[in-house]
């Protein structure tokens, strides 16, 4: 049996207040082609299908027509929800599709798999939603639920025990984050560190493939144990990254070929770093017009709207950023003191810049244009 692994759409993410729905629905027709090119039989989404809870109008249609389009390439479909997903939304989606797509969001189905055959048998795939403890524990009041990590390992005891009355193979799609995971900074909002939401590896033991989602990065915890990441790039920290699916073969003994299939990336992540002129001037930055920008500009002191001056060269430049190459440490008299030593307002405002600008006081013409103010005002205040 043949299976692609992927997880993560985030159908209605914003990407710095760009839509990212024309990006994802051309992704996403190119992993329908990879079904399509390699005979898929079973296409597994493990969560995060919807960026939130509550998703615009324009999102569901997308969703329906990439179903319908991954069923008319010739595979099953099966969608688990995740911790963005509103389970209930996305389960009421699921009795408005057509046979052939298995929508997972209610607690009390796991354990039930969905069960397909090969040449070799049974295949049970077992869907296993996002898990909030304090949500699912009046489905299972006898259980200790404090952690998710006890609340999935109560789920897998009920996959295996329900595996071990049916035999075969078994697979799990689940969203949650496992031990073992590089948990990049920028590749999931919700990640919390701590030992509390850390799940074991060993809580997915026993199983021929577990298809995890929440992680934006493709990686491998072990052979049979992997995220597939999200299909588009949804922060810089994500910038080159690959993006794609996992194609997962299932032989007669279980887990056999595993293959990274790539998806295209429609535009580029990149972060550029130098000072202002030479972002807007050096022939070096030519290649990334067309790709985000992340512009970090080295001067030492803050430039005059960059943002709009940058994107006259780089028309998807998203995101500017004041980061010093110098960062001067204040020096020992401090700046209260320079104030307090001041010996008129020229001085004053000369140490106010050098505070805010990294050290740099007025310039020769700045002081000039100072001096000039502030006789104008004088001469002014005395004929009044």
């Amino acid at each position: 049996m043949r299976i692609l692994h992927t997880s993560d759409w985030h159908i209605g993410r914003s990407f710095h207040g760009h839509s990212t729905l024309d990006a994802l629905d051309g992704v996403l027709q190119a992993l329908v082609a990879q079904v399509r090119t390699h005979a898929v039989d079973l296409v597994v989404v493990a969560g995060d299908v919807f960026d939130s809870a509550a998703p615009s109008a324009a999102c569901y249609p997308l969703l329906s027509r990439t179903l319908a389009a991954l069923t008319d390439a010739g595979a099953r479909v099966l969608v688990t929800s995740g911790n963005h997903d509103s389970a209930a939304r996305l389960g009421f989606q699921s009795g408005l599709l057509r046979d052939g797509i298995s929508v997972l969001t209610d607690p009390a189905s796991v354990g039930t798999p969905v069960t397909l055959d090969d040449a070799h048998g049974p295949v049970h795939v077992y869907g296993i939603p996002y898990l909030e403890p304090a949500i699912v524990r009046n489905v299972w009041p006898d259980a200790e639920l404090r952690t998710q990590a006890q609340t999935m390992r109560h789920a897998m005891e009920l996959v295996r025990a329900d595996h071990a009355r049916r035999g075969g193979r078994a697979v799990v799609a689940a969203h949650c984050f496992a031990a073992g995971v590089d948990a990049t900074p920028g590749v999931e909002r919700e990640i919390r560190q701590g030992g509390l939401d850390v799940v074991p590896l060993s809580t997915f033991d026993g199983l021929d493939y577990v298809a995890l989602g929440h992680i934006h990065g493709r990686q491998r915890l072990a052979d049979h144990v992997r995220y597939a990441g999200a299909p588009l790039h949804y922060s810089f920290g994500e910038a080159g990254k690959p993006r794609g699916s996992w194609l997962v073969d299932l032989d007669a003994d279980g887990l056999g070929a595993v293959e990274w299939l790539e998806l295209p990336v429609p535009r580029p992540l990149v972060t550029l770093r130098g000072a202002l002129d030479d972002l807007l001037a050096d022939a070096r930055h030519d290649e990334h017009v067309e790709h985000w920008v992340r512009a970090e500009y080295t001067d030492a002191t803050p430039q005059t709207d960059p943002m709009r001056r940058l994107q006259t060269r780089f028309p998807w430049c998203a995101t500017v950023a004041h980061t010093p190459a110098v960062t001067r440490e204040d020096d020992e008299i401090g700046y209260a003191r320079r104030v307090r030593a001041a010996r008129d307002e020229v001085e004053l405002i000369d140490a106010f810049l050098g505070h805010v600008r990294e050290g740099e006081g007025a310039s020769d013409a700045e002081r000039d244009l100072l001096r000039e103010v502030l006789d104008a005002r004088t001469a002014a205040e005395a004929r009044a």
